[in-house]
């Protein structure tokens, strides 16, 4: 798609959410009585800087939990040709959300536009398998993808399409039998999982390299070390165009992708260490970068730092606190960061034989909801305390525990439970037995996402349990308050 001029998208992204906001304050009637809750007359806001300073900040918990379904759709209505999906959230209650086919059609534009770019696009010369290794079902990451390249393969891109969801022995199967079949195939999946099919991929003989492997990825971020080992075991030829992760979320689809520039400007800030303390501060974790269409969806950030999104489907949302933290940056203040110092990205572009596009960027570095993922999975602290506090376990743990994502030296993700005994106690190999099977029955009963994993992936993803010493400092350190999420 063409993208328009750094003008015309500046525009957009200031212009469109205005028009948003207005129809929705007049169409959406849960919308309607939010501002007027919040003691906003939508008729003051008729420019950005209005928007930014009045337009009410909505979450999860102060908007769409505190309305009917309905009432949060256009129109007050359920009824329209509409697809829901659904995330378990920290009680384990699932929060359904209908979304309009104008999702979709997002999606496969961004499909497209990745197709497009790769050494060789999907053509009748080029035939082209496409693996989709998301979880399929209520989940929105599998069924959203199917449909988007299904969208994409009839407007010129021949695909076959293999819906194997987190089915590894389907998948490994797929690239022994299918992709042999056709010029090149897509791996599209949770990034952990799909370093764990190219590992099992290469230990069972299949020639990926011939296969002309290209991936795609959503859920979560990774390191440029991940990306260069994943691309190395799929023999991957150009890993600024052959890879791409995704910026998704159930509440409102694809809202902004890597792309082939944004992936450059990554890795080139970590190259460059003032770079990249100037485009995301101090920080000690790899945000992921990505761009968007202000077209579909617009980003910015409060005085926290906290991302807001505004973007239209069935549930149009405005100004809404996605639970992430980062920033929004333009193209020419990316561009006119890297000439200050002495990078010509014009010319790295030109080195690297792609296109940039001039697209603006959001960068995203660290969940705000007490939360982490696991194979796409988001884990909350909720459920793993209901198994630690279980009446079996009060007389050896103290109920105390910090939950975090660990990645070994081999690029293998795992979920670690690190659990505090009471005094005087130890951990016998039957406590470590029954703790252990506790934490996963919590995890399968209340857990969607990961029971769903855990169907395909097994012991791959049991939970790690480590048991500390009475009020060790290395996570129950006394007299301060118990970190549950552990972020590395």
């Amino acid at each position: 798609m063409r993208h328009g001029t750094a003008d015309q998208l500046e525009k957009m992204r200031r212009t469109n959410p205005l028009k948003l906001f207005k129809k929705a304050s007049e169409r959406v009637p849960a919308y309607k009585q939010f501002l007027a809750d919040q003691g906003v007359d939508p008729r003051t806001i008729k420019t950005w800087d209005d928007f930014q300073k009045t337009a009410p900040v909505m979450s999860k918990a102060n908007y769409l939990r505190t309305h009917e379904l309905k009432d949060v759709c256009w129109d007050g209505t359920l009824v329209r040709p509409a697809v829901f999906s659904s995330t378990s959230g920290s009680t384990g209650k699932a929060t359904y959300f209908q979304r309009s086919e104008t999702l979709e059609l997002e999606y496969s534009i961004l499909i497209e536009q990745f197709l497009s770019e790769g050494l060789m696009p999907p053509s009748s010369e080029t035939p082209t398998l496409v693996i989709i290794a998301f979880g399929m079902g209520v989940w929105i990451g599998g069924v959203l993808t199917f449909s988007a390249y299904a969208l994409a393969s009839k407007r010129g891109y021949p695909l076959s399409i293999l819906p194997a969801g987190v089915n590894k022995t389907e998948i490994l199967m797929g690239l022994k039998e299918l992709a042999p079949k056709f010029k090149q195939t897509i791996l599209v999946g949770y990034p952990p999982f799909i370093k764990d099919i190219l590992d099992d991929a290469v230990a069972e003989h299949i020639d990926l390299r011939s296969l002309n492997i290209r991936l795609m990825f959503a859920a979560e971020s990774f390191t440029e070390e991940y990306r260069d080992y994943v691309a190395q075991k799929a023999g991957i030829r150009d890993i600024l165009r052959d890879t791409l992760n995704i910026y998704g979320t159930a509440d409102i689809g694809a809202m902004a992708y890597e792309t082939p520039t944004a992936i450059l400007v990554r890795r080139l800030a970590l190259k460059h260490k003032d770079v990249f303390k100037k485009i995301f501060g101090n920080l000690t974790k790899l945000p992921t970068l990505a761009q968007y269409h202000p077209a579909y969806m617009t980003f910015e950030t409060n005085a926290d730092g906290e991302v807001l999104i505004t973007g239209d489907s069935a549930m149009p949302l405005i100004r809404y606190a996605i639970g992430d933290h980062g920033g929004v940056i333009t193209y020419a203040e990316i561009e006119a960061l890297f000439r200050e110092h002495g990078i010509d990205l014009d010319g790295e572009a030109r080195a690297a034989k792609i296109c940039l596009r001039k697209l603006p960027f959001v960068y995203v570095y660290a969940r705000s909801d007490l939360s982490t993922k696991l194979y796409g999975a988001i884990i909350y602290p909720e459920h793993i305390r209901s198994a630690l506090e279980n009446e079996s376990l009060q007389g050896y743990l103290t109920g105390k525990f910090s939950v975090q994502t660990v990645t070994d030296d081999q690029h293998n993700q795992f979920l670690e439970v690190n659990v505090e005994l009471k005094k005087m106690q130890t951990a016998s190999e039957d406590l470590k037995r029954e703790v252990g099977r506790r934490v996963l029955d919590s995890l399968l009963q209340k857990n969607a996402e990961y029971s769903n994993n855990h169907a395909h992936l097994k012991e791959r993803i049991h939970p790690r349990i480590v048991f500390w010493p009475n009020e060790d400092p290395t996570h129950f350190k006394p007299g301060i308050k118990q970190k549950w999420v552990i972020r590395s």
